[in-house]
């Protein structure tokens, strides 16, 4: 709420460099390390934090560090503030930037997608007015008859109208549903023309757990940053809900002719897992060959920089609106402004100017060939995609569904890498190592690691092997599964396998919040006292609904868990638009408003309505433990709520029993080629925004500090 301060460094400029995240996180370290070494901070302890630091790990040796901090503070036992410390930080951000020299196009080795990785993490704050200008252009075209909006557009884009107008959270909640249509239920939105603080961070909230659940990365991110209206972080996360709404159709379930980039010989499993930016470069490469361009566009910077590379794909789309004199030209400037010229007659918005071109801005360039992949994409309709949807079997449709809520709840848990297809991206095993490393720190043994990218098979076996072995350490079923499953993809296999890492993740949640409330004493918190505690919550409240399991068909109506979550926030809940659940039609409407409640609060959970409607008994538990998470941030278990989780009912423990059976089942019925239950339509992630990389706790639902 209001009362929220944070972190607070006296130097402005200096506060403006960080998110309240991050200077949580940062500060927790620093004094760590105080406390560690006596109270002190000098210039001779600090290397070894130093080196762990986001930006810096894997980049910079400690010697490095240590010579670039003997330059300002000679004296090695000189004691360094925390202020010093943060500029020393950027400083070495700095230096690490003008070593590695921003790059061209290649992949050197990150699996991470360009623009969804990294632009609301860095510490580095550019503000970019051209792609401010492209952004709030985009807006003003996609919003401007929105009901509630329409009275605030067109923004201005040269002064800050654009980081005012996202202040209240609104027009952030109505672009991620522009992204992706009916990510966000409106009902859930608070749309007073003039909003109370708690109104405002509640809005912030759904923005930011919708934001994650579309595929955003927002790691390094808070509600108070948005209430600041904090430019760099408002314009990458922009960027992001942006760019998915432009992509979105890069890809064979929406746009199947797209198998005409591809030859017979390719795997399908290969060509669905390519990145939309991926997939749009081969788009954009396959129309240049039949043009007669001799070269291969690898980026959308340096290879698009003289735009001819544009021409060529213009005249192979449009002829009609392709002179020959486009090509001819040899000035790039001017060729740049006759390729926008010629697209702004195929009504592809511009994006970008003729000097974004020249100078290869790759955000704004990628806006642009996507924008022309939507208006005209070139592509014939093909025979394969009759043949490539006839053989979707009802399990390869479960298979993925769990694929996409994997790979969100991954992405979301701010490892280093970015899945863009789980079933592809894991089968080297680093990705999954770097999960197990988030969820369980210290368990993988990094020094047995292989990084992609990875040309000798034997190491990808070696990471997945290591993959099996912690596993098994952390008491996991893993009975018929072997590193070698993973590296062949058993897609079956890798699902029961995520599935026992997300709760895993999600109990361990849960007991370390009831360790620090109680002390170390107490038994592990199980599936039954998550059912108990919800039970309990709502009958508290003074409601009759209760819910006999996990798969109780009654849930089906969505009422129960919009009881259970006006139990733990009394407000958060608007019953007038809340329906008996009597047809489909009213149990959707239930499910969709429920999901959005919860993120409103600040559950950052991935299940979709149909989860609820069908009554996914795995996912039932993720939200409802989800809800249970958050209640206990808010407020610390009293001791007789506790005692009385600690006997569970007999109904409570027929509901664990049911799970734990079919998790130890599962992977043995996965390698017998069984059908295996839909075991995560959509995750739940249960942490904040860095709560599981063992930072201070990010804010709850109320704006404040956990």
């Amino acid at each position: 709420m209001s009362g929220f301060v944070g972190v607070v460094v006296s130097d402005p400029s200096l506060q403006g460099q960080f998110t309240q995240v991050e200077l949580r996180s940062l500060k927790a370290k620093f004094l760590s390390l105080k406390r560690d070494s006596g109270g002190h901070a000098t210039t001779k302890n600090l290397p070894g934090l130093m080196k762990k630091l986001r930006g810096l790990n894997e980049v910079i040796s400690e010697e490095e560090i240590a010579a670039h901090l003997s330059q300002s503070y000679p004296d090695a036992d000189q004691e360094i503030e925390f202020e010093s410390f943060l500029r020393e930080y950027l400083n070495l951000q700095s230096r690490v930037s003008a070593k590695e020299g921003g790059g061209g196009g290649g992949s050197g080795g990150k699996t991470a997608s360009s623009f969804l990785k990294s632009s609301t993490t860095t510490l580095l704050h550019n503000l970019n007015q051209a792609e401010k200008s492209s952004y709030v252009a985009h807006i003003n075209t996609y919003l401007r008859e929105d009901p509630f909006l329409k009275k605030y557009l067109p923004i201005e884009p040269t002064d800050n109208q654009l980081f005012d107008l996202v202040r209240d959270g609104v027009l952030l909640c109505k672009l991620i549903n522009l992204a992706v249509p009916g990510t966000i239920d409106e009902r859930a939105i608070n749309k007073k023309r003039v909003l109370n603080p708690w109104e405002r961070n509640e809005n912030h909230t759904l923005c930011l757990n919708s934001a994650k659940a579309i595929g955003c990365t927002v790691v390094n991110i808070g509600t108070q940053d948005l209430v600041e209206g904090r430019p760099h972080l408002i314009l990458g996360l922009i960027s992001q809900i942006i760019k998915i709404q432009l992509l979105a159709d890069l890809n064979l379930k929406k746009t199947p002719q797209l198998v005409e980039l591809f030859d017979d010989s390719k795997d399908i499993d290969e060509v669905l897992s390519l990145s939309p930016e991926k997939m749009l470069l081969r788009w954009m490469n396959h129309h240049l060959k039949k043009a007669g361009y001799k070269k291969t566009v690898s980026n959308f910077s340096t290879d698009v920089k003289d735009g001819e590379a544009y021409a060529y794909l213009l005249k192979a789309l449009a002829p009609e609106h392709s002179p020959e004199t486009t090509l001819e030209t040899k000035d790039p400037s001017e060729r740049a402004k006759l390729v926008l010229e010629q697209a702004e007659k195929l009504d592809c918005k511009r994006y970008l100017t003729p000097k974004d071109i020249t100078e290869g801005s790759a955000n704004l360039n990628l806006a642009f060939v996507a924008q022309i992949f939507q208006h005209r994409n070139g592509l014939t309709s093909d025979t394969r995609q009759v043949t490539l949807n006839q053989t979707a079997s009802r399990d390869d449709v479960l298979l993925s569904r769990e694929e996409r809520s994997f790979r969100m709840w991954i992405n979301s848990l701010g490892v280093d890498s970015y899945v863009n297809n789980v079933f592809e991206d894991v089968r080297h095993g680093w990705v999954l190592l770097e999960v197990l490393d988030k969820v369980s720190p210290g368990s993988v043994n990094w020094k047995l690691a292989s990084k992609p990218p990875i040309k000798l098979p034997f190491r990808k076996l070696e990471n997945c092997n290591q993959v099996v072995k912690i596993g098994k350490e952390l008491k996991f079923s893993l009975v018929n599964l072997a590193g070698n499953d993973i590296v062949q993809g058993n897609k079956k296999l890798i699902v029961a396998l995520l599935w026992q890492l997300m709760r895993f993740n999600m109990l361990q949640l849960l007991n370390r919040l009831r360790s620090h409330s109680q002390g170390s004493q107490g038994k592990e918190i199980t599936d039954a006292d998550i059912l108990k505690w919800a039970n309990s919550k709502v009958k508290a409240s003074g409601r009759t609904s209760q819910m006999e399991s996990f798969k109780d068909k009654s849930l089906s109506n969505g009422r129960f868990f919009l009881e259970l979550l006006s139990a733990v926030q009394p407000r958060v809940v608007n019953w007038k638009v809340v329906t008996k659940g009597e047809d489909d039609e009213e149990k959707k409407l239930n499910a969709t408003y429920t999901i959005s409640v919860a993120r409103k609060i600040g559950c950052s959970v991935f299940l979709l309505p149909e989860d609820i409607i069908e009554v996914n008994q795995k996912m039932i538990l993720t939200l409802t433990a989800s809800i249970m998470y958050w209640s206990l941030q808010k407020q610390p278990q009293s001791q007789s709520e506790t005692s009385e989780q600690s006997e569970p009912s007999s109904m409570a423990s027929d509901a664990a029993s049911d799970i734990a059976s079919e998790d130890a089942a599962s992977i043995t019925a996965a390698s017998e080629g069984e059908e295996v239950n839909s075991l995560s339509d959509s995750m739940s992630n249960l942490t904040t925004y860095d709560a599981i990389s063992n930072a201070p706790p990010a804010e709850n639902g109320n704006g404040v500090a956990g």
